[in-house]
């Protein structure tokens, strides 16, 4: 830290010394309250917080008896009744010691102490940035003299002289650079602690029991300081330019066609959209956490539709599966319904089960296990119903899975249970940690005693349930019409989906609103595109050129790590 003490602007470099002659009186003032707090809390709440990790700590501990176990319980729980009691009498006086410390840190903290070191520091950055470019413009100087000094000499070996000169040069600029980053740094060390200074007497005061307002700007302040431009590019950049090509579009869009884009009615549709794709790229989404992949979600989604659409038929079945034909008109319409989704659950669950069989016990690369599972499926279907397309389903049974109410597709309720319900397994379940642990290092995990291949095997078959899920919410969306050929480039769309949202190739890194966001984010790509006329085949170029952004953004983060 610099130690000048000269006049710049009206403002000064403070001194280490400084600075602490300016905070002095304020740890003073605010320690004396502290004093008088602690001396109120020493038989109240400091002796509650001690009773009840004591107690805990007699709950856990082996060695006691049941009998003593339960004896220096009601011996604690006593003193804990007398300890609360204490803590409830003082509980007033504390509180307004409490906002007597705060109202006079508001009053003295920023002008007395912060804005004096804040302005110094300023100016400290003014002069390492004016001291930084006189040395950049020295050492041009004493180089461009010594290329001259060279030149006239005019050596045999010059160009090689000219050459090592160069790099000499190069070498004492980049440490230049160096030491003013570091310089840069400190400055901004400095300041950060000036600034927390405050909330390490609050955090006593409080015992960290911080306001919202005080949390708040806590984190402010943090993400100001751990800010880095190139890390926040390469984490958002890809979002800032697809948001750009939606302002675009929104812009084009009331131009080209005469219509707005994002109408109420078109934020729904994507929306309506949207919701049986997220049950895919969160299944999905499980597996490329454990650095794998699904090739066949797209022939899982078919399946899924032939069977919802077999069993949720208006009428007797026109098309039959292996020349049979299949008739549920006497089933009641909620029986179809609910038989139509656990089929599809089961069908999807086996399947991807089978691949995860091979991935888990045979290492089997989940590209080629899941590949085979696409071929089998779509070979299977395809032979057993002659490619045939089955049609409608019973309209009621539509309304009544995903019906509207004043306008609103209630379908969009259905994906938000399932982001609430995986994020929360994600997040919240053992099965969820041991999931980010066997994805970002499954050596480390398995010696740490997490089964890989229960993991793994866990992760397909969630993936299993939520693309039969999805099967027979897009039947219900779309009111059947299944065949062998649906959903083919779902797959791509889910995998993309993911990657778009964060959710890592290397594996152990992603978050469900990732997902969210790269789902909703392809689903009104292409549905603006449509909207604006923009071929199919173009629409591919789109979702190709940002996939391969997403992953390329990912691999510079990975590399940046290694």
């Amino acid at each position: 830290m610099s130690q000048t003490n000269n006049e710049t602007a009206g403002s000064r470099i403070l001194t280490a010394e400084e600075e602490e002659k300016l905070l002095q009186p304020i740890l003073d003032h605010i320690g004396s309250i502290q004093e008088k707090i602690d001396a109120l809390r020493a038989e109240g709440t400091s002796r509650v917080l001690h009773l009840q990790n004591h107690i805990q700590l007699v709950k856990e501990d082996r060695n006691y008896l049941k009998a003593e176990k339960d004896e220096l319980i009601a011996k604690d729980r006593e003193e804990l009744r007398k300890a609360q009691e204490v803590e409830a009498k003082n509980k007033g006086e504390i509180s307004r010691l409490i906002a007597e410390a705060e109202q006079y840190l508001k009053e003295h903290f920023d002008k007395d102490y912060f804005r004096p070191v804040d302005a110094s520091c300023r100016q400290e950055k003014a002069a390492a940035k004016e001291k930084y470019a006189a040395r950049l413009a020295q050492l041009r100087k004493e180089h461009e003299a010594a290329v001259q000094a060279l030149q006239a000499e005019n050596k045999p070996e010059l160009k090689q002289e000219i050459r090592d000169e160069k790099y000499v040069y190069k070498n004492k600029v980049f440490d230049s650079r160096v030491n003013y980053e570091k310089e840069l740094q400190t400055i901004k060390d400095r300041r950060h602690e000036a600034f927390t200074q405050q909330y390490h007497m609050i955090d006593l005061l409080r015992m960290s029991k911080f306001t919202f307002a005080q949390a708040r700007a806590q984190r402010m302040e943090n993400y100001q300081y751990t800010f880095n431009r190139k890390q926040f590019f390469l984490k958002n950049g890809l979002y800032i330019v697809i948001v750009l090509i939606f302002i675009m579009l929104s812009v084009v869009t009331p131009i080209v066609k005469n219509t707005p884009l994002f109408t109420y009615n078109n934020v729904l549709n994507i929306l309506q959209q949207a919701s049986p794709r997220m049950f895919l790229a969160l299944g999905v989404a499980g597996l490329i956490l454990l650095t794998g992949t699904d090739l066949s979600i797209g022939r899982m989604m078919g399946m899924g539709m032939v069977t919802a659409t077999i069993i949720m038929h208006k009428g007797i079945n026109t098309g039959g599966v292996f020349g049979h034909i299949f008739d549920f008109t006497g089933v009641p319409l909620v029986g179809r319904a609910i038989l139509a989704l656990i089929t599809c659950i089961i069908l999807c669950t086996c399947f991807t089960s089978l691949a995860g069989i091979f991935t888990a016990r045979f290492k089997m690369h989940p590209f080629i296990s899941t590949m085979s599972n696409m071929l089998m499926i779509f070979g299977l279907v395809t032979y057993a119903t002659k490619g045939v397309s089955f049609g409608a389903i019973e309209p009621e049974i539509s309304n009544m899975i995903v019906p509207k109410v004043n306008g609103f597709p209630m379908i969009i309720l259905w994906a938000i249970a399932a982001i609430v319900i995986v994020w929360f397994i994600w997040n919240k379940t053992r099965f969820g940690k041991n999931l980010y642990a066997v994805g970002g290092n499954p050596e480390a995990a398995a010696v740490s005693g997490i089964s890989v291949f229960a993991v793994t095997m866990g992760a397909f078959m969630m993936a299993g349930v939520l693309y039969g899920f999805g099967a027979w919410l897009e039947c219900a969306r779309m009111v059947g019409s299944g065949s062998a050929a649906y959903g083919q480039g779902w797959d791509m769309d889910a995998i993309a989906a993911c990657v778009v949202g964060g959710v890592s190739f290397t594996g152990g890194i992603g978050k469900i609103s990732g997902v969210v966001v790269g789902v909703l984010i392809f689903t009104a790509l292409t549905y603006s595109l449509t909207i604006l006329g923009i071929d199919t085949n173009l629409q591919f170029v789109f979702e190709g050129i940002i996939i391969l952004a997403a992953v390329t953004l990912d691999c510079l983060k990975y590399v940046q790590k290694k």
